[in-house]
């Protein structure tokens, strides 16, 4: 084996759907890590949802050998990254641990907001970038266009740009070579002490937990005792080795390159994503200094639809924590619900995506409650709170401010799209920043409060955008805002799972549309039930499920107000009453997804 002279690390960046599986899919076949017969498509996707969705969740590594034109034979290490913005953690941490990048860029579609957000964190990461025309066999493909975009909007020379189609497998050759002569090979010394970094980490059912690992400096083999500097933990690596992309065992990871091991560790929990592997006596060296850990930003709450289902959620939410180290929950009660869970998401398409592989891996039922982000709060004396659930806001008079996140929004779109895309911002109590024009696209820079995006934003911007626009953002400032609670009534009831924290001047407004969609949701009942919606005491809107009424004077002869007819019917509207003093209303399931998505 050589130095690290003829090593690569690289990762393949990219807006959604501008190829980066495809392209791995043909360096792959190129390089020939796996067989014709082996070969399918999006090879390196492996969760059953990534293939049917067509995106990438998780970031996955390969090792292949390629004999270069000059005949020395290099070591390539390929990570494919996602390219949705709910995993940008997952970007991040792959970025780290490689020394250049391929900027892959659509040549029909052109430069698109998460390309920008890609590239940025690929420019902090100190990476040399190639870039990468795909695509470029379409009919609607336009490389001029695009290689001005290139250079307008991310200001990178395209003189010497990738004109490649990842599909038929065009220019694939040429990648290989720019990549074997552009990148630099990894800094790393092997007669040092031993210095990794934890990449990433994941439960295989028959090998315990498995650990994508960079080696730094000095060589990792099997058989050593190591180290985990941040839970300072000691552990024996029993197996080491690389994707090619099947597993493939080998003795030891010389200094530059990545590959797996295992240690018999029974919890995830206990590799943290961004720490550093030691020797185990070892005190001396430097650690690494890791990543931020991923913060979740939406919050909602999972009940099982039927409640003996409880044990089996809280199995399949510990089965999936051990795989997504992003996804947090914890126990939680509500009076309308009953017992489930709190969990924590880094987006809207990450909830999603959790809650589908729960449906689908587990057989569960499951009620979602409204997803909601988190509030910071000033009490009155003092003290600050955090708020998760709007079902936990302490009383109003209790409340000196409440502040919420706010974001900074990067929308590329269509001219011709400019006005609606506007106004859906305005709508969402945005603040335009910036507003800049390349070619005949425009980029619009907005801050926007989370929560107004949380629920539908990204659905709406693409339909009046006809699928055109790309939104990507990041998390800036906590500002402070008039927000209140409103609370949803069912038969006198408050029906937490439906609360929500909502702007003052649009409470008014979303209440009456709650209230409306509750009664054309909830099956009529024996009793009139009052469905209302109130912030605090005062109520603010109100709709009312007629009950079904049975005509009690039907067999008395004879017309007028007779005392008989009045003594049924005073008997019928004290039954009726008494039956909504006891009566349970049940709210069917799609009523609380439909209640939620009103606008």
């Amino acid at each position: 084996m050589t130095g690290t002279k003829n090593i690569r690390n690289f990762s393949i960046i990219a807006h959604i759907d501008h190829g980066k599986s495809t392209l791995a899919d043909r360096l792959i076949q190129f390089c020939g890590g796996l067989s014709e017969r082996e070969m399918k498509a999006q090879v390196l996707d492996s969760m059953d949802i990534e293939r049917e969705r067509g995106i990438t969740i998780k970031a996955q590594t390969v090792q292949l050998n390629y004999k270069a034109k000059n005949g020395e034979t290099y070591t390539l290490n390929i990570i494919d990254t996602p390219g949705h913005v709910d995993f940008s953690y997952e970007v991040n941490r792959s970025l780290s641990a490689c020394e250049g990048s391929l900027l892959v860029v659509d040549a029909s579609q052109g430069v698109e907001a998460q390309t920008l957000a890609n590239l940025y964190q690929a420019v902090e990461n100190d990476h040399v970038i190639i870039p990468v025309l795909n695509k470029i066999d379409l009919p609607a493909a336009d490389p001029e266009r695009v290689k001005n975009q290139i250079e307008d909007i991310l200001g990178i020379d395209t003189s010497n740009v990738l004109e490649i189609s990842a599909k038929s497998g065009l220019g694939i050759e040429n990648v290989l070579e720019n990549i074997v002569n552009e990148l630099p090979s990894p800094v790393g010394d092997e007669n040092k002490k031993l210095k990794a970094m934890l990449v990433d980490s994941w439960y295989d059912a028959y090998l315990g937990v498995v650990i994508l690992v960079r080696v730094i400096n000095g060589i990792l083999r099997k058989g050593m005792e190591v180290r985990f500097h941040q839970t300072d933990t000691k552990h024996l690596i029993e197996k080491i080795g690389c994707f090619t992309p099947k597993m493939v065992d080998n003795d030891r990871i010389n200094a530059g390159e990545l590959g797996f091991i295992t240690a018999a560790i029974k919890e995830v929990a206990q590799t943290k994503v961004g720490d550093t592997i030691l020797l185990a006596n070892d005190k001396q060296t430097e650690p690494l200094p890791g990543f931020k850990p991923s913060q979740p930003v939406v919050f909602c709450g999972l009940f099982p639809t039927n409640a003996a289902d409880f044990k089996f959620l809280k199995d399949a939410l510990a089965k999936l924590k051990l795989n997504d180290s992003s996804f947090h929950f914890e126990q939680e009660t509500s009076a309308a619900l009953g017992m489930g869970f709190r969990c924590g998401f880094l987006g809207l398409l990450h909830l999603e995506i959790i809650v589908e592989r729960l449906d689908r891996e587990f057989n569960l039922d499951l009620i979602t409650t409204a997803p909601s982000v988190i509030y910071n709060l000033v009490l009155n004396d003092g003290s600050s709170l955090e708020l998760h659930n709007p079902a936990d806001m302490p009383e109003v008079m209790k409340i000196k401010s409440i502040s919420e996140p706010w974001i900074k929004a990067t929308i590329i779109c269509p001219d011709e799209y400019l006005g609606s895309i506007i106004s859906l911002c305005e709508d969402k109590r945005g603040m335009q920043t910036e507003l800049s024009y390349s070619g005949s696209r425009v980029i619009l820079n907005y801050k926007l409060p989370l929560n107004e995006i949380v629920f539908d934003f990204y659905d709406r911007l693409k339909s009046i955008s006809s699928g055109y626009a790309s939104f990507d953002y990041e998390i800036d400032e906590y500002n402070e805002s008039d927000l209140v609670r409103l609370s949803i009534l069912v038969n006198d009831e408050s029906v937490d799972a439906l609360s929500i924290i909502v702007h003052r001047s649009f409470s008014e407004k979303k209440g009456r549309a709650v209230c409306e969609k509750l009664k054309e949701l909830i099956p009529r009942h024996q009793f009139h039930i009052p469905i209302q919606a109130a912030i605090g005491g005062k109520i603010i809107a109100r709709e009312t499920v007629r009950g079904y009424r049975k005509n009690v004077i039907e067999r008395i002869h004879g017309g007028g107000a007779t005392d008989r007819k009045r003594k049924l019917l005073d008997k019928q509207r004290k039954g009726k009453q008494r039956l909504r003093t006891y009566g349970k209303v049940d709210i069917p399931q799609e009523a609380f997804i439909a209640a939620l998505k009103v606008e």
